[in-house]
C-alpha cells in the first residue's frame, strides 16, 4: 500500500483547536502576529524582491542564509510570504532539535510552524503534503557568528538539504536576507557561561545579558531586505542521484555561492544600515 494512503487514517484536523499534524496552530499563529506584522512593516521595514520566484502551489524548498542572537529572518521569510505573495499559505521551518529544550520557547515556535530538522519530516512536507518549507543550511553555527564575520557565508553542511529536495522532487528557492546580522549582533561569545547555563551559546551583544530575557525583543532597527531568487529545477534528478555525495555537495555549492553572491550585491549596494 501507498504510504500516502494511509493518510485518511490520521485524525482530521479539530477546527476549535485549528491544530494540524505537525503542531501548528492557527490560533496561536493568528495572536501572535500582530507582534510579527509591527516587526515586518514597522521596525525591519521589509522590502522584498523576486516573491514570484516562490511556487503558489507543490512542495518547495526555501534555503537562505541564517544570522543573528536570536535570528529574526525566518518570521521575516514567513511574513513576507503571507503578505507579498499572490497566493499566500503555510511555511513550515525546519529546524535544529535543541528548540525543543527550553520550555515556552520551544512550544511556541511548533505552533507557528517550527518542525524538527528530519529527513522522515522533510519527505513527509515536500513530497506526500507538497508543502512549503525553510531550511537554514548553515545551521546553528550561522546565528553565533560575531559581528565582523557578517554575511560571509558558512559552510552548507554536507548537502543534506539538496538529498532532501531530490528525493521528494521538488525545487529549490535560494534566498537572500540583508538585515538580520544588525538587528541582533553578537559582539564576543562566553563559553564559561555557556557551560554553566547550559544554553547553546552565551552572548554578547547590545541587549543580552544586561537585559535578560526581555533582549529577545530588543531587535535594532536594521532595514531588511529578501531576494527569493529563480528557483532551481531538481526534475532531471532521480531518487538515486541523492545516494551520490559528490553531486550532492557540487549542487548545494552552488546554490550557497549564488546566495552569497546576491548578498555581496545587496551590501554593495546598501547606503545604510537603518534606511537601506
Amino acid at each position: 500500500m501507498d504510504l500516502r494512503e494511509l493518510r485518511g487514517l490520521v485524525p482530521a484536523a479539530e477546527p476549535g483547536r485549528e491544530v494540524d499534524d505537525w503542531g501548528r496552530s492557527q490560533r496561536v499563529f493568528d495572536l501572535v502576529e500582530p507582534l510579527l506584522d509591527f516587526y515586518y512593516r514597522h521596525w525591519f521595514r521589509v522590502e522584498v524582491e523576486g516573491i514570484e520566484n516562490v511556487p503558489s502551489t507543490g512542495g518547495a524548498l526555501i534555503v537562505s542564509n541564517h544570522s543573528g542572537a536570536l535570528p529574526p529572518d525566518a518570521p521575516m521569510i514567513m511574513q513576507a510570504i503571507r503578505h507579498e505573495h499572490p497566493s499566500p499559505r503555510p511555511l513550515y521551518m525546519l529546524g535544529e532539535n535543541w528548540f525543543k529544550g527550553y520550555p515556552g520557547v520551544g512550544m511556541l515556535a511548533n505552533k507557528i510552524g517550527l518542525v524538527g530538522a528530519h529527513p522522515a519530516n522533510a519527505q513527509r512536507l515536500l513530497g506526500d503534503e507538497q508543502s512549503l518549507v525553510l531550511v537554514f543550511p548553515e545551521g546553528q553555527k550561522a546565528s553565533r557568528k560575531l559581528f565582523w564575520q557578517r554575511y560571509r557565508l558558512r559552510r552548507f553542511g554536507r548537502g543534506g538539504f539538496v538529498r532532501t529536495a531530490m528525493r521528494a522532487g521538488v525545487p529549490i528557492v535560494p534566498t537572500a536576507v540583508m538585515g538580520a546580522e544588525e538587528a541582533m549582533p553578537i559582539f564576543a561569545h562566553v563559553p564559561l557561561l555557556q557551560r554553566l547555563t547550559g544554553l547553546i551559546y552565551f552572548p554578547v551583544n547590545h541587549a543580552f545579558p544586561q537585559f535578560g530575557l526581555a533582549a529577545a525583543l530588543m531587535y535594532m532597527p536594521a532595514k531588511f531586505k529578501i531576494r527569493f531568487l529563480e528557483p532551481i529545477d531538481l526534475s532531471r534528478y532521480t531518487a538515486e542521484d541523492a545516494d551520490d555525495l559528490a553531486l550532492v555537495q557540487d549542487v548545494g555549492e552552488g546554490i550557497r555561492t549564488r546566495i552569497q553572491l546576491e548578498l555581496d550585491d545587496l551590501r554593495s549596494s546598501r547606503k545604510s544600515v537603518w534606511f537601506g
